[in-house]
């Protein structure tokens, strides 16, 4: 299920890459380590407000998928992101948004310069 190459064509690699990305919590994980560098799971838990074993779940699945590493030092474990080009892809990601939104603005505003047509009797 991971990112495992064996003999598998490079598009179901990438696929399986953006379903470690496919959750809205683990976007959030995702930003919270790029801007921080490293963070107990406590922190996180205290920034996403998801209950320990939810965010749990979602760790798994970023470590799955290569995206974080987790170490233990004690009693507390932290997590970083496994690759400092996670977080250039979430600012690409970003920045696409936002050209995504304003496109979509321009063609609502287009939208409302229609003319009304008036319903058929």
């Amino acid at each position: 299920m991971g990112l495992d190459t064996g003999e598998r064509p490079l598009y179901e690699i990438k696929a399986n890459l953006f379903k470690g990305l496919a959750h809205p919590y683990r976007i959030r994980v995702l930003e919270i380590l790029a801007g921080v560098g490293e963070a107990p799971v406590s922190d996180l838990i205290a920034e996403t407000g998801l209950e320990a074993s939810h965010l749990s779940q979602h760790l798994s699945v970023l470590r799955r998928y290569g995206l974080v590493v987790s170490e233990r030092r004690a009693s507390v474990v932290y997590y970083r992101l496994a690759f400092p080009q996670v977080a250039d892809l979430l600012r690409v990601a970003h920045l696409l948004l936002g050209e995504l939104l304003q496109d979509s603005q321009r063609h609502q505003a287009a939208a409302l310069t229609l003319p009304v047509i008036a319903p058929r009797r």
